[in-house]
């Protein structure tokens, strides 16, 4: 891949998208918003959903995690009416990359690999992470050359101005944040805090503009308050919703929903921090989120 054909896929698709997601959907209650939005966007065409790992109080393990993200993705396609899109669900990596070098075997990991095939440079596959992003790492381990045939839309780390890049999903796998950061795909990151830690929520909000709607809005209005109201009981809270970011990117037309710079691409680091090199090939970071609009399109599709 040329760097002029990979600034070229750096831009924002135009028409039907092919696209997978990979996502842990049982960790927090974002994923379910970002997967819905997805699934139920008209300009979309889910080829594939893909279950990652995570672990935390949610979960006893990364291959537990996996297990509850995949259980969550049918339980969200059952909601929306879709239950024939079930076989579409692929389980993800049991655990993290032991190196850089050794890719986790799973059906998501060998799902993606045979669909970018059917992909190139000038008709690319979106690949959506919003989770550690151990199952494209192994992908791309497994079948390097897919890197000219996807493009990766990745939230993960945080801003540059921020004191560290200890963020969940990049945190939890920092060699496969280094090898999809390595590969020289065309990759478009979503930096959390300072960047899409704007886009949050709160219960009136949500109460107005979803609750009645559909069994999926109501379940996705109960969880989101249930989730907030369990950690701040009497207290003004706020909940950011920042998956949704990475899967609206592909409907970005015109930067109606969030602004964006090229540059190049940072390297991960083991000890917590970015190193950066002006040698480096080049990706897109998002910089601004406009709050506002990305909510009115996201509840225009929710409710539909």
């Amino acid at each position: 891949m040329t760097e002029s054909e990979r600034l070229a896929n750096l831009c924002v698709p135009r028409g039907p998208v092919d696209c997978v997601l990979d996502t842990d959907t049982y960790n927090e209650i974002d994923d379910q918003y970002a997967l819905s939005f997805m699934m139920k966007h008209e300009k979309l065409n889910v080829r594939a959903l893909y279950a990652a790992p995570f672990f935390n109080e949610h979960s006893t393990s990364p291959e537990d995690g996996m297990e509850k993200s995949y259980d969550e993705i049918l339980n969200l396609l059952s909601l929306m009416g879709m239950s024939e899109k079930k076989e579409i669900v692929h389980r993800g990596s049991r655990t993290y990359l032991p190196d850089e070098k050794t890719p986790v075997p799973s059906p998501a990991a060998d799902h993606l690999c045979d669909l970018a095939m059917q992909y190139s440079t000038e008709n690319p596959l979106y690949v959506i992470a919003i989770g550690a992003i151990t199952n494209v790492a192994s992908a791309l381990l497994y079948k390097p050359e897919i890197a000219e045939r996807i493009v990766i839309v990745w939230l993960g780390g945080h801003n540059y101005d921020w004191p560290d890049t200890k963020e969940f999903n990049l945190w939890q796998d920092v060699a496969a944040a280094r090898i999809v950061f390595g590969c020289k795909a065309p990759l478009v990151l979503l930096p959390c805090m300072g960047v899409v830690s704007a886009f949050y929520t709160t219960k009136p909000e949500l109460e107005y503009w979803l609750r009645g709607k559909n069994a999926l809005c109501d379940y996705l209005c109960d969880h989101t308050i249930a989730e907030a109201e369990s950690y701040a009981a009497g207290r003004v809270w706020s909940r950011v919703i920042w998956d949704v970011t990475a899967a609206a990117w592909l409907v970005n037309d015109g930067g109606r929903f969030m602004s964006s710079v090229i540059e190049p691409a940072p390297i991960p680091e083991y000890d917590g921090y970015y190193a950066h090199s002006t040698a480096r090939h080049s990706i897109r970071r998002v910089t601004y989120i406009n709050r506002d609009a990305l909510f009115s399109e996201l509840f225009r599709v929710l409710t539909k």
